[in-house]
């Protein structure tokens, strides 16, 4: 890709980002949108594969659907009541339209059919762009009009992603799929929280960015792209496997890892807020996606022979890891010691 068209494709996603998380009137945040939506495509299309321009195509298709139905939402409610602003959002045909478009820019069940399959077709810092993000300005927008939502539909959402994410990612063996599946099932978690404690929803989607960055960084380093190329991963960075193995784990959330805290403050909240019923029924859910995350940190684990191959590709090679990748795997694993300083921001 031209570094020039890179360069105005980057620029263009931040922002895009900028303007949607700094307005307070819908016109401005429904234009930021359009233009991270524009910046985004070149990325996902710049190989030329027919899976990549399907990938393009699919997100063009239901990211232009979302940001009208937000366009119509914010339209009706200007009309019925006369206000533009984020906050002002009261019309109740309204507010339900938003939930909706918003659980679709983010790909929350039942509309998370587009995710895994753009994510399948694009390379995997593009995948890391769109899992991470692409997710926050809607996020914000989530956050900043949380007491216009409608809560049974949410709440519903929410439940069904935490299911669905799970579930689905038993079965895959693309990385790329499993962690798309990863992502809808970590956006259930936020979407349970967001209409009682914001604040709580973006740190959660902080601690995930960070987590999810560490897994496609090192993924891209060691050129994993499917679960029999992760068995022979060892062969390439043996260090950098081992923190791959961890960084999973924390994705599961187990503890003392830090991917713990964000689950651990979400069911703590949603206990405090008598929806025990709720935070019961998430943290069993999520013993699916523990499943797929032990299955991931067991292919990491298994030293199997490298098959005989005529070139050297498959050994250990001279290319350097990134740099970010090495400041971005302690914060993924040893946050869960930091949690009452964290606790004290929310």
């Amino acid at each position: 890709m031209n570094p020039q068209a890179k360069l105005i494709s980057l620029v263009s996603l931040l922002l895009g980002t900028t303007i949607t998380i700094s307005s307070n009137h819908w016109m401005m945040a429904w234009t930021g949108l359009e233009i991270n939506t524009l910046a985004i495509l070149p990325l996902i299309s710049k190989s030329h594969h027919p899976r990549a321009i399907e990938a393009a195509i699919k997100y063009f298709l239901v990211q232009a659907s979302a940001s009208a139905l937000i366009l119509f939402s914010s339209t009706i409610n200007a009309w019925a009541t006369g206000q533009w602003d984020i906050t002002q959002l009261t019309y109740p045909p309204a507010c339900l339209l938003l939930t909706t478009a918003i659980a679709m820019k983010l790909g929350l069940v039942p509309f998370h059919f587009w995710f895994p399959e753009v994510l399948q077709g694009s390379s995997l810092i593009t995948a890391l762009l769109l899992s991470t993000a692409m997710k926050l300005p809607p996020l914000i927008l989530l956050t900043l009009s949380h007491p216009s939502l409608n809560p049974p539909l949410l709440i519903s959402m929410a439940i069904a992603s935490t299911t669905l994410g799970g579930w689905m990612g038993l079965n895959q063996t693309q990385t790329r799929k499993i962690l798309a599946f990863s992502s809808i099932a970590h956006l259930g978690w936020m979407a349970a929280i967001t209409l009682f404690n914001p604040k709580l929803t973006l740190l959660t989607f902080y601690l995930y960015t960070v987590m999810t960055s560490s897994t496609f960084l090192a993924l891209n380093t060691m050129k994993i792209l499917k679960l029999s190329t992760m068995m022979t991963a060892w062969t390439k960075a043996p260090a950098l496997n081992m923190a791959l193995m961890l960084t999973l784990l924390s994705l599961a959330g187990l503890p003392p890892l830090t991917g713990f805290l964000p689950k651990w403050m979400i069911i703590q909240e949603l206990t405090k807020q008598e929806m025990t019923p709720t935070a019961t029924i998430m943290a069993l859910l999520s013993l699916l996606g523990l499943f797929f995350y032990l299955r991931l940190t067991y292919c990491t684990t298994i030293v199997l022979p490298p098959n005989p191959t005529n070139h050297m590709k498959q050994w250990r090679t001279n290319k350097s890891a990134n740099p970010l990748l090495a400041l971005l795997l302690a914060p993924s694993v040893a946050l869960l010691p930091l949690s009452p300083t964290i606790l004290t921001t929310i």
